[in-house]
């Protein structure tokens, strides 16, 4: 079966969870509609990356704004994965939750590598990876910074993911982890990528865009520009032939 998957780059909603929502209801329901399976949004979109009042906005794991999710994919019958401040007692997680087209609860996972000092400030990182099973393939979460250390995709890689879905908040001047970088993680670990940027400014940030789906050889399946944009691409199926042995042949020296 073909795997179809789609990406949503808006501006961010800065602090406005209305906002974030009315942007992923036309995009999921436009990605359902062209037959995507999941449609992945950026880092914290409820309720925005740059926002003075994230810990104010964080929301509570399976609150009525999860039931809004779920209800919003039953209706486009695609899935999502999108980013959130997620608010556990009195800890603050950069998080992101994927749910089925019937609008189920797949995963759920907390940053691992928090960037800089703001992202310090506010949140706890977390400390484990989320795997699981997606329309027969092994997927997992990242987001943003994550994706571009090479032990973390090297280690999902070695428990059989094929897929990451990755919610990201890349702002200017790093449109190299766009262009290179998770192009360059796929092709290495033979895995397919789905890194979903903003666009536009929000506060002092201006974000690169270029959002991409990478495929598991490093080829470019779709690529956005500085603008808003969806992004709907197949999978190609991974050819032994074609995939990184680098897991493989690795060999560790010393001095």
């Amino acid at each position: 079966m073909t795997l179809r998957l789609a990406l949503l780059q808006c501006p961010s909603p800065a602090g406005d969870i209305e906002a974030g929502f009315a942007a992923l209801g036309p995009a999921l329901r436009a990605a359902g509609a062209a037959g995507a399976q999941m449609m992945v949004a950026p880092e914290t979109l409820l309720p925005g990356y740059n926002s003075d009042a994230i810990a104010r906005l964080a929301l509570t794991a399976q609150g009525g704004w999860q039931d809004r999710l779920a209800e919003m994919c039953q209706s486009a019958g695609c899935g999502v994965t999108l980013g959130y401040a997620e608010r556990c007692g009195m800890q603050v997680y950069n998080a992101a939750l994927t749910l089925d087209a019937q609008g189920a609860p797949l995963a759920h996972y907390r940053k691992i590598q928090l960037y800089g000092a703001r992202e310090a400030a506010i949140y706890t990182p977390g400390e484990r990876y989320t795997t699981f099973e997606f329309q027969g393939q092994k997927a997992a979460l990242l987001i943003c910074y994550d994706v571009e250390f090479a032990s973390h995709i090297a280690a999902l890689a070695a428990q059989g993911v094929t897929l990451i879905f990755v919610p990201t908040a890349n702002m200017q001047p790093f449109t190299h982890v766009c262009t290179a970088t998770v192009p360059a993680m796929a092709a290495n670990h033979g895995v397919s990528i789905v890194y979903a940027n903003y666009c536009g400014s929000e506060a002092d940030l201006t974000y690169c865009g270029r959002s991409l789906i990478a495929g598991p050889h490093g080829e470019v399946l779709a690529q956005a520009g500085e603008g808003a944009a969806l992004l709907i691409a197949d999978l190609p199926p991974r050819d032994p032939a074609r995939l990184s042995t680098q897991g493989r042949d690795y060999r560790p020296v010393s001095g």
